[in-house]
């Protein structure tokens, strides 16, 4: 575990890569991914000031590592400190992989989670148990799937539909709404929870068109993949300690 800098030590900015996760469609074509923020060089930052920099930030999650080659990392939503969650790991995975310093597992709070890529998917493989809670709501058809307003306040609900079952195909949509989030576009732990119900491999349809795709693993756990792209890096201030 890495110390906590002195606050009067913190840089005055970093380097805020911004990923889309789980992208749909294909590469001339591309649908829907998730935003995410990820910090590659603000090791021992207090969780107080990650905290501050995921809620001024506004993606769903932000990521900050601790140590590029053991892979260590702290993921945040704009209200809480998550032990674990799919489309950052995946998302840190990519860039990670990109700049050719991958490690064979990354190291989030809830433990080592295995990774790799497979074409142009990367994956990763972790216990269902380990991912955040939802209540879920299951319905007959995608239609009502998509005619949903919203979820409920202060609740976490995954709602879903099979689009093709004998495909494996499934409509999904989450509101993280206890997390500061009103809907996810692309949920890796949802998908990993899903997995596990169902016990099958899974190509989910989430948000307004992101892929994820799932398969089970040995041991009870699952693995999450998809594919990911940068959409910008840039310097970002950091807000000032106290």
């Amino acid at each position: 575990m890495s110390e906590t800098i002195p606050p009067d030590t913190v840089p005055e900015t970093a380097t805020l890569h911004v990923l889309s996760v789980f992208l749909g469609g294909d590469e001339s074509s591309p649908t829907g991914g998730n935003a995410l923020g990820v910090f590659l060089d603000t090791p021992g930052l207090p969780a107080p000031l990650r905290q501050r920099i995921a809620a001024d930030l506004g993606f769903s999650e932000t990521v900050f590592v601790e140590d590029v080659a053991t892979g260590r990392l702290h993921i945040h939503t704009p209200a809480v400190e998550l032990p674990l969650a799919g489309h950052p790991l995946v998302g840190t995975s990519w860039l990670l992989g990109r700049r050719g310093v991958r490690p064979a597992a990354l190291l989030p709070p809830a433990g080592p989670v295995p990774t790799w890529a497979d074409g142009d998917a990367t994956w990763i493989r972790a216990d269902p148990g380990t991912a955040p809670e939802f209540v879920v709501r299951r319905f007959d058809t995608v239609a009502e799937v998509e005619a949903l307003d919203g979820g409920e306040e202060g609740v976490n609900t995954r709602v879903w539909a099979w689009e093709d079952e004998e495909r494996g195909l499934v409509r999904v949509r989450v509101f993280p709404r206890a997390m500061g989030i009103d809907e996810d576009e692309a949920t890796g732990a949802a998908a990993l929870r899903l997995g596990a119900e169902l016990g099958r491999p899974l190509s989910i349809r989430q948000g307004v068109g992101s892929r994820i795709e799932v398969r089970p693993a040995p041991d009870g756990l699952i693995d999450v993949g998809g594919r990911t792209v940068a959409l910008e890096e840039r310097e970002y201030r950091l807000p000032t300690v106290g």
